[in-house]
C-alpha cells in the first residue's frame, strides 16, 4: 500500500496506428484502467497526462514533456503506465527514463499490463526486452507504410505527397485526385508569364508582395490547406520570397503530372525529410488538368538556366544565353554602357561624344584578349541588328504559317526527317561503339580481379586500374542512356510543327520585339565573323527557332518596287564610300602639311640658336 504527497502521474498515448488494433487502447480505457490500478493500490493526488493522436516513435508530445518537467523539480515522483510501449517505441529512449532518468530521480515506475514495477528487481529486468519488442513492432510498421505508399506511389493513380501544392486541391469526391484551384492557379500562371517577360524570381517576388498578394503557405493555411496549417506566419501574408518562386517555376506537376518520391526520411526515428535526387522521381503524365502548358514550361526552364544581370543601363539584356560564336561555339559576351564624353588614353574627358554602346563579342575572343592570347576573333555585331534581324524572321516566318498552313507543315516535316535520318545514323553508330567498348570493360575487369587473386597484379595496381576502368565505364553508360533518350525523342516526336502554328496563333501583334516573345520563339542565334568586300561589311547570322530550328523561307524574285530599294540603297552607299575617301584625305593631307610646317619650324629655331 502506498501514500504519498506528491504527485502519482497516470500517462496515457494513443497513435493512429494504435486506433486499428481496436477499443482496448483508447485513452478512456486506459484512464480507467490506470485509476483502477491508483485506488486499488492506495496512490492518491493522481494526475493524468493524456497523449492522444501522437507516435511512440517520437518524444516530441507536450504531456509527456510536460510529465518529464514535473520528474526534473521533483514534484513527481510516480509514473504509471498501461504498458511499456505507452512510454514509447524506442527502445534506448524508453531505456534512459525508466532505467536512468527516473532511478536518479527516486520516481516509482509502474507499467500495469507488462507487471513492470521498478521495486522489484526481478520484474524490471524483463523490461528491456519488452522495449526491444515494442521497437521491433514500430519499425515493421513503418516498414509496411513505407510498402503501402510505395505501391500507391508506382501505380501512377495517386499522389505520395499529403497535400496539393499551391494552384491545386484535393477533389472532394477523390482525394487521390487533385483539381485546379483557380484563384491560387491563375497566380501561378502570372509567375510563369512574368519569368517570360525576363522577371528573376525576386523580381517576381517584389511585385506580389508590393501588390499584396497572399503568399502560398498563408493562402492554404487560411483555407484548411497545406502543410503549414498550425505553424504559418499569420502577421505577414503578403511576403513572398524568390526561393518561392523558384520553387513554383520547378514543379512538373503544373504541367498535369504527378510526382512522386520527391522525399524521404534515413529512417522511422528521422522527422527530417531529405531530398530525392531528380533522377530517382517517379513521373507520371497527364494525371490532372494542366495549368501550365508544356511548351511555357520547358521556356522557363531553359531561361532559369541563364543567369541574367542588370548592367549600367539598369536593365538585364533578353538576348544572354541565346547568342553563340558560329567558329568556337561559345556564348557571345554583351557589351553595354551609357552615352557620355569619350576619355583620351590618360582616362581625361574629352569634348567628343561617345554613343550608347550596346553589342556583342565572342567570349573566348574577349576572355583571350585579357589574358594576351589570341583564340577565336571579334565576331562583333551590334545588338540592335541583331534584334532587327530576330523581329524580321520570327515576322516573316509568321506570316508564311498564316497564309501557307499545310505547306508550311509539310516544310518542316521534310526538313525533320532529313536531319533526324542523318543524325541518327551517327548515333547508332556510337552507340555500337560504346556498348562493345562497355563489353571490352567488362571482360577487363574480370581479368584484372583473376590477376589479382592469383598474385600476378599487386592490389595498388589493381585499385588504381579498377578506378580507371569504373570511372570510363560510368562515363560510358551515362552517354549511351542520353543517346537512346535522343533517339526515343526522334520516334516519339518527329514534327513539331503543330506546336510552332500554335504558337505563331497566339501572338496577333509582331510590329515590336519584347522579351516574351524573344524568349517563346528563339532557340539560339549563330553569329559568323564579318567579312569586307567591295569596301561593304556582310555578316552572316542565323536564327534557330523554338521547335522548327532554322527554318529557309521559300525564294522568291524581289519586286520592281524591291529592286529600286536596294538601287537607292546601294548609290547611298557609294556616297557615303566617296564621302568618306574624301574626308580621310583632307586629314591626312592637312596632317602632312602640318608636320612639314613643324619640321621646317624646328629647322629655323636651330639656326638662330647657331648663329
Amino acid at each position: 500500500m502506498a501514500t504519498n504527497k506528491k504527485i502519482t502521474a497516470l500517462y496515457e498515448r494513443l497513435s493512429r496506428d494504435d486506433e486499428m488494433v481496436g477499443d482496448s487502447n483508447s485513452i478512456i480505457n486506459q484512464k480507467k484502467m490506470l485509476e483502477d490500478y491508483a485506488n486499488k493500490n492506495g496512490y492518491t493526488n493522481i494526475l493524468h497526462f493524456t497523449d492522444d493522436g501522437y507516435s511512440g516513435g517520437s518524444f516530441e508530445r507536450p504531456a509527456w514533456k510536460k510529465l518529464i518537467e514535473g520528474v526534473e523539480n521533483n514534484i513527481i515522483d510516480t509514473v504509471i503506465v498501461k504498458d511499456m510501449s505507452r512510454v514509447g517505441r524506442d527502445y534506448l529512449q524508453v531505456g534512459f527514463y525508466t532505467e536512468v532518468m527516473f532511478r536518479e530521480k527516486g520516481v516509482h515506475f509502474i507499467a500495469v499490463a507488462n507487471s513492470v514495477d521498478s521495486n522489484k528487481t526481478e520484474s524490471a529486468e524483463f523490461a528491456p526486452f519488452l522495449n526491444i519488442m515494442n521497437e521491433w513492432y514500430i519499425r515493421d510498421a513503418s516498414k509496411k507504410i513505407k510498402s503501402v505508399l510505395k505501391s500507391r506511389g508506382l501505380e501512377g493513380g495517386h499522389h505520395t505527397s499529403n497535400h496539393a501544392i499551391y494552384g491545386y486541391r484535393k477533389d472532394k469526391d477523390n482525394p487521390s485526385k487533385w483539381i485546379i484551384d483557380e484563384e491560387a492557379a491563375e497566380v501561378v500562371r502570372r509567375i510563369f508569364q512574368m519569368s517570360l517577360k525576363g522577371n528573376g524570381p525576386y523580381q517576381i517576388a517584389k511585385i506580389l508582395t508590393e501588390e499584396k498578394v497572399e503568399r502560398p503557405s498563408y493562402y492554404l493555411a487560411q483555407r484548411g490547406m497545406g502543410n503549414h496549417i498550425s505553424n504559418y506566419n499569420s502577421t505577414e501574408p503578403y511576403l513572398w520570397r524568390g526561393t518561392t518562386i523558384s520553387n513554383i517555376l520547378s514543379r512538373p506537376e503544373y504541367m498535369g503530372h504527378t510526382v512522386n518520391f520527391r522525399t524521404y526520411k534515413e529512417s522511422y526515428k528521422s522527422h527530417k525529410s531529405k531530398k530525392t535526387p531528380k533522377d530517382e522521381w517517379v513521373i507520371f503524365e497527364n494525371t490532372q488538368e494542366a495549368i501550365i502548358d508544356e511548351a511555357t514550361f520547358n521556356t522557363v526552364q531553359k531561361l532559369r538556366k541563364t543567369i541574367r544581370r542588370t548592367d549600367s543601363i539598369g536593365m538585364a539584356n533578353s538576348l544572354t544565353g541565346l547568342v553563340f560564336c558560329a567558329d568556337c561555339g561559345a556564348k557571345m559576351y554583351n557589351h553595354r554602357g551609357k552615352a557620355g564624353f569619350k576619355r583620351d588614353w590618360l582616362g581625361r574627358k574629352t569634348d567628343k561624344r561617345r554613343p550608347l554602346k550596346d553589342e556583342y563579342i565572342c567570349s573566348t575572343y574577349n576572355l583571350a584578349r585579357g589574358n594576351f592570347e589570341e583564340k577565336c576573333s571579334s565576331h562583333y555585331i551590334r545588338s540592335e541588328v541583331i534584334n532587327k534581324l530576330v523581329l524580321d524572321t520570327i515576322k516573316e516566318v509568321s506570316e508564311y504559317v498564316k497564309l501557307n498552313e499545310e505547306e508550311f507543315i509539310k516544310k518542316v516535316y521534310r526538313a525533320s526527317k532529313e536531319q533526324q535520318e542523318k543524325t541518327s545514323k551517327l548515333l547508332k553508330k556510337r552507340l555500337a561503339k560504346e556498348e562493345k567498348r562497355i563489353s571490352e570493360i567488362n571482360s577487363l575487369i574480370r581479368k584484372l580481379y583473376e590477376d589479382n587473386v592469383s598474385g600476378k597484379l599487386s592490389n595498388k595496381h589493381f585499385d588504381m586500374m579498377l578506378k580507371d576502368f569504373e570511372k570510363e565505364q560510368t562515363a560510358l553508360e551515362k552517354s549511351i542512356e542520353q543517346t537512346k533518350d535522343t533517339l526515343r525523342d526522334f520516334e516519339e516526336d518527329s514534327i513539331r510543327a503543330d506546336k510552332f502554328i500554335a504558337l505563331v496563333k497566339k501572338y496577333t501583334d509582331f510590329s515590336e520585339l519584347t522579351t516574351q516573345m524573344i524568349n517563346e520563339f528563339v532557340d539560339k542565334i549563330v553569329v559568323h565573323e564579318g567579312k569586307w568586300e567591295n569596301c561593304e561589311r556582310t555578316q552572316e547570322v542565323e536564327i534557330y527557332l523554338n521547335f522548327i530550328g532554322k527554318f529557309e523561307m521559300p525564294k522568291k524574285e524581289p519586286t520592281k518596287e524591291e529592286l529600286e530599294e536596294l538601287e537607292k540603297l546601294r548609290k547611298k552607299r557609294e556616297k557615303k564610300r566617296e564621302y568618306n575617301y574624301r574626308y580621310m584625305k583632307k586629314v591626312k593631307d592637312r596632317m602632312e602639311t602640318e608636320e612639314i610646317c613643324e619640321e621646317m619650324q624646328g629647322k629655323r629655331v636651330t639656326q638662330t640658336g647657331e648663329t
